[in-house]
């Protein structure tokens, strides 16, 4: 009896120092917070995991792609970019990794970013033959121009985007004014989301440039057209993202790689959490509901997170080992 006490005893503090150890190893965490809504909420979903999951003291650290893409190739901080635009950086990214500064987790965006020109689900529902960029400029009289009824409209990105000079170029590539087209200025992201919100909430045709994941996707139901041709990168590099080149040619949108970045100093003490690190992704669709709820909410990354982290019980708990789920549902 005395034996069996003594095995208990003794297995219960080789528990308990097993969960401190791991709690030590993992230690402090910095997580960059990016300034955008699906990085910021992904950085608070992390933070909350990482505490509350793997006991981790984590601190939210600001930064924005090329400069924490670079500070982590540099001096390995911080330790995390969860949602971290890789094929935008390839030169940096392709330095961290060959010098061991960084590892590549999770492909947190599991569907990639994408960016191309869009129209209302409704519009494409009751025009079945409009599936590609071609089969729009077929159509103009179905999108009449704010400005003059008589031609089609094709609502493009503020100036300065990188997307406004590639849909201009799309746009002459594909002669849209011989198709009887105008290019629209929005002069603003705010006049871009505002020309698509007005003419959705009448039940009106547009056809838009515009990327995902974004809140607006998230709230508006709209269909991306596919473009008639496969992505060139050559021809991207030549035309297709240059201003002011005069013959680009028909091109497609490269769909965006988004992963996590975990710094290699972190990622080897790091235990259990490199488990979750490589698991966690969500879909574009996911993201977008969930930053539409975040805008409708006026809500903080801290918030969505935890809205994310009660309404999807389903998909987190994928991510992690069952004990570490409880403990996550116990902290909410």
């Amino acid at each position: 009896m005395k034996m069996l006490l003594a095995s208990t005893v003794l297995a219960a503090s080789l528990a308990g120092f097993a969960t401190t150890a791991s709690a030590a190893d993992c230690g402090t965490v910095t997580i960059a917070n990016m300034n955008w809504q699906s990085a910021e909420v992904a950085a608070n979903v992390d933070k909350l995991i990482l505490e509350a999951g793997y006991g981790c003291t984590a601190e939210l650290v600001a930064g924005d792609t090329v400069p924490t893409l670079t500070s982590m190739a540099e001096k390995g901080q911080p330790d995390i970019a969860p949602e971290a635009w890789v094929s935008l950086q390839p030169e940096i990214v392709n330095r961290g990794i060959s010098e061991g500064k960084f590892i590549s987790a999770a492909k947190i965006l599991s569907d990639g970013a994408v960016q191309g020109w869009w129209i209302p689900k409704y519009v494409a529902e009751a025009n079945p033959t409009i599936k590609t960029v071609g089969d729009l400029f077929k159509n103009p009289q179905l999108f009449p121009a704010p400005e003059d009824s008589s031609k089609g409209a094709v609502y493009n990105g503020p100036q300065g985007w990188g997307g406004t000079v590639v849909t201009a170029q799309l746009f002459k590539a594909y002669d849209g004014e011989k198709a009887g087209f105008t290019l629209v200025d929005t002069g603003s992201a705010a006049g871009l989301d505002g020309a698509i919100a007005k003419a959705y909430e009448a039940k009106q045709p547009v056809a838009a440039y515009y990327w995902a994941p974004t809140a607006l996707l998230g709230k508006y139901e709209m269909v991306k057209l596919d473009f008639d041709t496969t992505y060139d990168a050559a021809e991207w590099k030549r035309c297709t993202s240059v201003a002011d080149c005069a013959d680009p040619k028909l091109n497609a949108w490269q769909t965006d790689t988004v992963e996590t970045v975990v710094a290699k100093s972190f990622a080897d003490r790091a235990g259990p959490v490199m488990d979750y690190l490589n698991k966690r992704a969500w879909t574009n669709d996911t993201v977008n509901k969930l930053i539409a709820w975040m805008s409708d909410n006026q809500a903080t990354g801290e918030e969505g997170a935890k809205y994310f982290l009660k309404n999807n019980e389903a998909l987190w708990t994928a991510w992690v080992s069952p004990d570490v789920a409880e403990k996550i549902k116990a902290s909410l």
